[in-house]
């Protein structure tokens, strides 16, 4: 007569993982069709709990160390077993038997992301653009002094209801002598790129938040590429470095609005050329950064000039014209369009300021991992889209293609 067939330890250890009353219930009909004593075993004291599916599972799982052991199953009170092994357990025990509570996942990383790379985690598209942007969260952190993008990167036709022939400055000796006949039609170039210095500086301990100290720099140029005559000189190239510092915050706001960062900023902005062209300005600022669901932006940046002496002074009413205030809002209407405004303002009896209208649109696939091409058409009007042109209004339109960071 051939012996009842034990069941393996393949067996139990799908009796173990499995974690599904119906696998289990399976399992338990193939021991009980090899081997005719296991009717009375501890298994079926297990598949008779059909009313606690907890206390069910951790019978069986029970049962099944003991199996993987290579005890007998049997539901004894009094049996022992050899040191080093699981000894049989009864079924008094079996039967209030309860289920071990696992410990809490890790939540830093949305449950549907495990991001391992580093250098991928600024990029991920889990998390909202403002985090990824500025990194304002451990799970959103790049390394230090890697080039990113700034403002977008872009190269645009350009036409305008005037062009600045002969720029004029209220400052000694800073006005054009003799006009040139640009044309209206040109087309701009844009580059923009940053870089963290620094992390951690005022948030160590903080185990979510980080702040940022970082560097930036824009170079805006017009060229004058339909003018041949002229032999298609750059009419005006601006550069724009800055040093900021980014301090995250998670304040809660009326309407599901967020506040997500606060930032300090030091900019020096100037067209590079000599007298009587020359143009520059220094100036301080403050800005915060909200959001509602990644799905609107809003920005609010306040800047104070720092003074110049007279002698030194190229444009010694820039702010009002260009503004002392900039305030820009952005809505992701889904991922393939985003339209922005973006207002400045004097804040002063001058009135004055710039108002610009953007249209993003992806083309291709918008998915970040693929291609951040944008086609992106924008509409400026008042002071201030140069340096050269900051105390003459004239309204913009451009169309052209941009690459962006998030």
């Amino acid at each position: 007569m051939t012996s009842p067939r034990r069941p393996g330890p393949l067996l139990a250890a799908t009796l173990f993982g499995a974690g599904m009353g119906a696998s289990l219930f399976a399992a338990s009909g193939a021991i009980a069709q090899t081997s005719a004593s296991a009717t009375t075993g501890a298994w079926e004291i297990c598949s008779a709990m059909a009313g606690d599916k907890d206390a069910r599972l951790a019978c069986f799982d029970l049962w099944a160390k003991q199996q993987k052991a290579g005890t007998n199953p049997t539901p004894s009170a009094t049996a022992t077993a050899p040191a080093g092994t699981v000894p049989p357990v009864s079924a008094a025990a079996l039967a209030d038997a309860k289920p071990v509570t696992p410990p809490p996942a890790d939540s830093t990383l949305p449950a549907t992301r495990v991001i391992v790379d580093a250098d991928l985690r600024c990029k991920d598209p889990e998390y909202s653009d403002l985090s990824r942007f500025w990194e304002l969260e451990r799970a959103t952190q790049c390394d230090t002094f890697n080039i990113r993008g700034y403002r977008p990167i872009s190269l645009s036709f350009v036409t305008s209801d005037t062009v600045n022939k002969q720029p004029l400055s209220p400052a000694v000796d800073h006005g054009a002598t003799t006009p040139i006949d640009y044309a209206r039609n040109e087309a701009r170039i844009q580059l923009s790129v940053r870089t963290k210095v620094a992390h951690d500086l005022l948030t160590r301990g903080n185990s979510s938040a980080v702040d940022s100290l970082w560097f930036g720099y824009t170079q805006q140029s017009y060229w004058q590429l339909f003018s041949p005559d002229l032999s298609r000189p750059f009419r005006s190239t601006d550069h724009e470095p800055e040093v900021l510092y980014i301090y995250p915050t998670r304040a809660d706001l009326p309407g599901g609005w967020k506040l997500r960062y606060t930032g300090l900023g030091l900019v020096h902005q100037s067209n590079g050329q000599n007298l009587p062209l020359s143009r520059s300005w220094n100036r301080y600022y403050l800005q915060s950064g909200f959001e509602k669901d990644n799905t609107y932006r809003f920005t609010a940046k306040f800047w104070q000039r720092i003074h110049e002496s007279d002698g030194k002074d190229d444009n010694p009413d820039i702010s009002d014209h260009i503004g002392r205030g900039e305030f820009s809002g952005a809505w992701n209407i889904n991922k393939d369009h985003t339209v922005s405004a973006t207002l400045r303002h004097t804040l002063s009896n001058s009135n004055r300021g710039s108002l610009r209208l953007e249209w993003m649109q992806a083309i291709g696939n918008a998915d970040s991992k693929k291609s951040q091409l944008r086609f992106h058409t924008q509409l400026f009007t008042g002071y201030g889209d140069s340096l050269i042109d900051y105390n003459r209004k004239r309204t913009v339109l451009s169309v052209g293609l941009s690459l962006v960071d998030f």
